[in-house]
């Protein structure tokens, strides 16, 4: 007989989780993010493959999906990427910015110097910040933006986009029925 390992909940909702979350952070919008990578801050994207293809991605973020990032991004862990270092602010970005704020405690919660974009790559993208169709893979640095689409354009079309992501489902990557969407 299994003992049971439920524990009394520290939140009542969601929401309440993720207001606290949030009560610790120093969030950004797109431009204030913007600003800040300018000023040496990473962003790093938890998007899981199906949606970076779906909304593309940011130039020069780092890619770690969220399921990885603090084994990727603690100074300390023999996981972490490769130019990781203390004391880096990082700014996680998710589609709507509502998983980001969660990883960004995470991070916060390890010493971990980090925020998330209010609004996630959708605010992003509203406010004309530059993106490029997805191509990267876990783990990597999203590649620049081409000289001749500085307009922050995603090169790839909406067709591009459901090929992507239907390739993604049926090779596993998109998330069960059971799990929540990054937001």
């Amino acid at each position: 007989m299994s003992e049971s390992i439920a524990q009394p909940a520290r939140f009542g909702s969601i929401d309440e989780l993720l207001a606290d979350a949030r009560s610790r952070l120093t969030r950004l919008s797109p431009r204030q993010a913007a600003a800040a990578v300018d000023e040496g801050a990473r962003l790093v994207d938890i998007r899981p493959g199906w949606q970076r293809g779906a909304e593309g991605e940011i130039p020069g973020a780092v890619v770690v999906e969220r399921n990885h990032i603090e084994w990727r991004l603690h100074p300390d862990s023999e996981s972490r990427l490769p130019d990781v270092s203390a004391g880096q602010r990082w700014i996680v970005v998710c589609s709507e910015g509502y998983t980001s704020s969660l990883a960004a405690d995470s991070l916060r919660s390890l010493g971990i110097p980090a925020t998330d974009v209010i609004g996630g790559i959708q605010a992003w993208i509203d406010a004309g910040l530059p993106t490029v169709a997805s191509q990267t893979g876990p783990d990597q640095v999203v590649a620049a933006v081409a000289a001749d689409d500085a307009d922050g354009a995603i090169a790839a079309d909406a067709a591009d986009a459901a090929v992507a992501a239907d390739a993604s489902a049926a090779s596993g990557a998109r998330a069960s029925a059971g799990d929540t969407p990054s937001r």
